[in-house]
């Protein structure tokens, strides 16, 4: 297999800094984004497929797109997807207050839930993902500007019909939430991860998510209002976890999903995560 990434972006913001040659300087802005890992055959197809959807996206064309096309050499884990749910949710603020109750079930301190919500609904987007102790609600990842990204994964071609079967029937089958669960499904795997919160900064895109071992990958609709930018990814770990392990797990070990779990349908706060816990 080998994994395919691609990143598209566009420079914004050119400032010269003094009065000599090429010291303009500026800010990358992130356009879009796209994973996976693939048999030799569809490196064509999928490069195409990747292309096509960075110059057309929402958030403006790119004057720059990076195609890394990588031999996968180690034996991925095989994993079952999460089960996916959609929470009825209304409006950008009872997103937020259900997105405390599903991370409070979760086990993530108010410390910590505040830290989060503030990097996913902040005005400053970051590249990867925030790591945060579940506990103290401390920044963790090593890099702040570059953040922790979930990489190296991937769904075998039965996984991918039977989920885009399960999703098609719940009227949500995209590549985004595929992608998503795939992603999801890594992160959850990791010991060390108690939950994800992700906000996507795409203006369009106003679904997000809650993914933790025991809810699943729980969709959270209205989640901002449209035409936000703002967005951002992160992990919530143990304090005890070694970051250097959770990083090393999520960037380099691939793993393949290979079976899927239910597609559940619309549910209440009460039902996704139990009145025990409200």
């Amino acid at each position: 297999m080998v994994s395919i990434r691609m990143r598209a972006s566009r420079r914004a913001g050119n400032k010269k800094a003094s009065g000599k040659s090429g010291d303009n300087f500026s800010r990358e802005v992130h356009i879009s984004g796209a994973e996976g890992m693939y048999g030799d055959d569809d490196v064509k197809r999928v490069v195409r497929e990747y292309i096509g959807r960075a110059t057309g996206h929402s958030r403006g064309r790119p004057d720059r797109i990076d195609i890394t096309i990588e031999r996968v050499a180690e034996r991925p884990r095989l994993l079952r997807a999460l089960p996916v749910k959609t929470l009825r949710c209304g409006t950008p603020r009872m997103a937020g207050k259900y997105i405390r109750k599903m991370l409070t079930a979760a086990g993530v301190s108010g410390r910590a839930v505040n830290k989060g919500m503030g990097i996913v609904f902040g005005d400053d987007t970051m590249r990867g993902a925030a790591i945060i102790y579940a506990g103290s609600g401390k920044r963790a990842e090593p890099d702040k500007k570059r953040g922790v990204r979930a990489s190296m994964l991937g769904i075998s071609r039965s996984a991918a019909v039977s989920l885009g079967r399960a999703l098609r029937g719940q009227g949500i089958h995209t590549a985004t939430v595929v992608e998503a669960v795939v992603l999801a499904s890594k992160v959850a795997s990791c010991p060390y991860v108690l939950a994800e919160l992700c906000v996507s900064d795409d203006p369009d895109y106003t679904t997000g998510y809650v993914a933790t071992r025991k809810l699943g990958y729980v969709r959270i609709p209205r989640i901002k209002r449209k035409g936000e930018k703002k967005g951002g990814r992160v992990f919530f770990v143990d304090d005890g976890a070694v970051v250097g392990g959770v990083t090393e797990y999520l960037e380099k070990r691939p793993v393949l999903v290979n079976r899927i779990s239910e597609c559940g349908g619309v549910h209440s706060i009460d039902e996704v995560i139990g009145k025990h816990h409200i």
